[in-house]
């Protein structure tokens, strides 16, 4: 697939990407290329290859998941002007 001049003047336009008359040419030239790497990778047959994440067997190195700050949601609401099973109570604002 490759694009043509007005193709790439409505993209930019839809795109909302000024590009002058005199740099139309480079950019058809480069959006074509990266359409024929496209087909390329298209034409790559890929039957029997399993979809991966990461094309390295990374492991993640996760930190033990401990408890490192206490409840303290008593002494938060001590200073509230009111609560109710634990939540906070607002005025109604919207009828």
């Amino acid at each position: 697939m490759s694009l043509v001049h007005d193709q790439v003047r409505r993209l930019a336009r839809l795109a909302r990407i000024a590009i002058r008359s005199d740099e139309t040419e480079i950019v058809l030239e480069r959006l074509n290329r990266v359409l024929g790497l496209v087909d390329e990778m298209r034409r790559v047959d890929t039957a029997g290859i399993e979809p991966m994440a990461h094309p390295l067997d990374a492991v993640q190195r996760l930190r033990a998941d401990e408890v490192t700050q206490h409840d303290q949601r008593e002494l938060y609401q001590s200073v509230a002007p009111a609560i109710d099973g634990g939540l906070y109570l607002v005025p109604k604002v919207i009828e």
